[in-house]
C-alpha cells in the first residue's frame, strides 16, 4: 500500500538525522529533540499551541511509558543505602569474591547470569536483580562500570531478548506476520542472536579490559562515593564525598564531644577501665551486635532474591504457583526492596526508622531522576512517531488514531529495496533498527514480519529467516541495547553511569555483531 509523505513526516525524518548527527559528535541530544518535537507538531497540526503543548506532552507520555523503571532503580537503590549504613553491602558480596576474583572471571559470571535470568524471565527482573548483587562485586573486582553496564545490556536486553526463545513472544509476533511457524523464526532468531552478542562481547572484552584495574575493596568505595556525590548525597559526612556509607558507622562520641570530653568522659572512661571492676566495652558489644546484624541482613538479600528466582521458575514449568509476566515480576522485585529497605532502616535506627526510611526513599528517587531524567523528553520525540503514543502527544481525540509517523516511513523506504538477497536482507535489518528507535523492540515486529513474508520469495530467501533478522533490528535497538530512551536507562542506572555515553559504547559492537548475523543468515539458512 503506497504512502501518502507529508510535511510531518519530512520534519520527522529531519529531528531523526539531527538526533543521531548530534549522538555521533559525542554531545547531549535533549534540546535537538525538544526542538524536533515541537517542529513536528507544530507542522502535523499547523497550530503552535500544540506545537507548545506537545514539548510538554511528549515528555509525560514518556514519564508514564518510563516510571516503572524509574521507580524500580529508585526503590533498589534505597535498599542499597540501608544496607550500605549497615555495612552489610559489603558481607553480602562476600562469597561472590571466591568466583569473581578478577576483571575476566567476573565478566563471564556477569554475562552467564544475566543471560540465564533474561531467557527464562525477560530482562525486566534480572537487571535488578544483578544490580543488586552482582554488580558491587564486578566493581570490587576490577571492572569499570561502564563494562559492566556493557556485559549486562548486551546479555540481557540484547543475545536473551532478541531470540526470546523460552517465552517466544518475540517469534510469535514477527512469525505470525510473516506467515510462518513460530519454530522456525525462533530456532533461527537463537542462533543470530548468539552471533550477534558473542561478536559484541568479544569486542567488548577486547576494547574495555585496558580500563579494569586491579581488584581492590577501595574500589566499591570509589564507585560508591562517586555516584553518591552525582546525586547530592551528603549523608556520608566524610572528606572522600559521601562514599562512607559502605564502612561501619563511627563508633558514638563519648558525652562532651569528640575532642575535650569534660569531667562527664573523663569519668566514664575511669570505670570502663578501671581494674577492680572489669565491665564490658559498650561499643565493643554494639559493634558486635551491629556486625550480627549486618551479616543477617547480608545473607537475607540474597536469599529473598533466589526463593523470588524459584518462584518464577515454579509458575513457569509448573503449575503449583500461577506464573508471572514480566510486569508483575518487575513488581515484586519492587516489593521485596521496599520490605528489605524497611527492615534494614529499622535495624540501623530504631528510634528514627521512619525518618530514616524516607531519607533513603528520597536520595533513590533523586539518583533515579539525576541520572536518566534526560531521557524523558527524548524518548518523547521518538513516541510521536508510533501511533500508539501519538495521540495523546498532539491532543488528538482518545477515539482518533493517531498518525504512524515513523513507520509511514519505514515502509516508504522498503518499496524502493533492490531485489537482491543480500540488499533484501540488510534491509530488513536496517528497517527493523529504525523501528526500534520508539524504544520499544516489539512495536517493529509486525512491519518487520510482513515485509519477509512479502519480499522472502521475491528474493528467494525464507521468509523466516528474513523475519529472525528484521527480528534482531528491532529487538537489539529498541529493546535496550543501543537506543538510550529504552530499557538500557535500568542498566546505566544500576551501573551508574550515564546512559547515553552506554547507548554509545554498545553502538559499534552491536552493530559489527548484526551485520556479521545478517551475512550468516543469508549464506548458511
Amino acid at each position: 500500500m503506497d504512502v501518502q509523505l507529508t510535511a510531518a513526516h519530512w520534519v520527522y525524518l529531519a529531528g531523526i538525522l539531527v538526533i543521531l548527527a548530534t549522538m555521533a559528535l559525542r554531545k547531549n541530544i535533549v534540546v535537538p529533540a525538544v526542538v524536533a518535537t515541537f517542529l513536528t507538531a507544530l507542522t502535523f497540526s499547523g497550530s503552535i499551541v500544540t506545537g507548545l503543548s506537545a514539548i510538554f506532552n511528549a515528555s509525560l507520555v514518556a514519564a508514564k511509558e518510563l516510571f516503572n523503571i524509574f521507580l524500580i532503580i529508585a526503590m533498589v537503590t534505597a535498599m542499597l543505602g540501608a544496607l550500605r549504613q549497615l555495612g552489610a553491602d559489603r558481607m553480602m558480596v562476600a562469597p561472590f569474591r571466591r568466583v569473581m576474583r578478577a576483571g575476566t572471571s567476573s565478566f563471564l559470571v556477569l554475562a552467564a547470569v544475566t543471560y540465564v535470568i533474561s531467557l527464562f524471565f525477560w530482562p525486566t527482573p534480572a537487571v535488578p536483580l544483578v544490580g543488586a548483587v552482582l554488580i558491587p562485586v564486578a566493581i570490587r573486582a576490577g571492572m569499570s562500570p561502564l563494562s559492566v553496564g556493557m556485559v549486562i545490556a548486551i546479555c540481557g536486553q540484547g543475545m536473551a531478548l532478541s531470540s526470546d526463545y523460552i517465552i517466544k513472544v518475540a517469534p510469535g509476533i514477527s512469525a505470525s506476520a510473516a506467515g510462518v511457524e513460530a519454530d522456525a523464526v525462533a530456532d533461527k532468531a537463537m542462533v543470530l542472536s548468539l552471533i550477534v552478542g558473542g561478536t559484541a562481547l568479544l569486542i567488548t572484552y577486547l576494547v574495555q579490559k585496558r580500563h579494569w584495574r586491579a581488584p581492590s575493596p577501595d574500589l566499591l568505595v570509589e564507585w560508591e562515593a562517586a555516584a553518591d556525590r552525582g546525586i547530592g548525597d551528603t549523608r556520608g559526612d566524610d572528606s572522600s564525598g559521601g562514599g562512607g556509607g559502605s564502612r561501619p558507622p563511627r563508633r558514638p562520641e563519648p558525652a562532651g564531644g569528640p575532642s575535650g570530653g569534660g569531667e562527664q568522659a573523663a569519668t566514664a572512661t575511669a570505670v570502663l577501665v578501671a581494674p577492680s571492676d572489669p565491665i564490658a566495652d559498650p561499643d565493643a558489644e554494639a559493634e558486635k551486635e551491629r556486625r550480627g546484624t549486618a551479616k543477617a541482613f547480608a545473607m537475607l538479600v540474597p536469599l529473598a532474591y533466589l526463593a523470588f528466582i524459584v518462584y518464577l521458575m515454579l509458575g513457569k514449568f509448573t503449575e503449583v504457583v500461577p506464573p508471572l509476566q514480566g510486569g508483575d515480576a518487575a513488581a515484586i522485585v519492587g516489593g521485596i526492596a521496599a520490605l528489605i529497605l524497611f527492615a534494614a532502616a529499622a535495624s540501623t535506627d530504631r528510634g528514627g526508622f521512619l525518618e530514616t526510611t524516607s531519607d533513603h526513599l528520597v536520595d533513590g528517587l533523586v539518583f533515579a531522576f539525576k541520572a536518566m531524567g534526560c531521557v524523558l523528553p527524548i524518548a518523547g520525540f521518538f513516541f510521536i512517531g508510533n501511533p500508539e503514543f501519538a495521540g495523546p502527544i498532539l491532543g488528538i481525540s482518545a477515539d482518533a488514531a493517531g498518525p504512524a509517523i515513523l513507520f509511514d516511513l519505514v515502509t516508504t523506504v522498503q518499496s524502493h529495496l533492490p531485489q537482491n538477497a543480500f540488499i533484501t536482507s540488510f534491509g530488513i535489518l536496517l528497517i527493523g533498527l529504525v523501528a526500534g528507535l520508539d524504544g520499544s523492540g516489539f512495536s517493529g515486529l509486525p512491519l518487520t514480519g510482513a515485509l519477509s513474508g512479502a519480499l522472502g520469495p521475491a528474493v528467494d530467501v525464507d521468509p523466516s529467516t528474513l523475519a529472525a533478522i528484521g527480528q534482531m533490528g528491532n529487538i537489539w535497538a529498541g529493546g535496550g541495547v543501543i537506543i538510550a530512551w529504552s530499557s538500557l536507562v535500568a542498566v546505566a542506572g544500576f551501573a551508574r553511569v550515564p546512559v547515553l555515553d552506554l547507548a554509545r559504547k554498545c553502538f559499534l559492537p552491536v552493530m559489527a555483531g548484526l551485520i556479521l548475523s545478517t551475512v550468516f543468515a543469508v549464506l548458511v539458512f
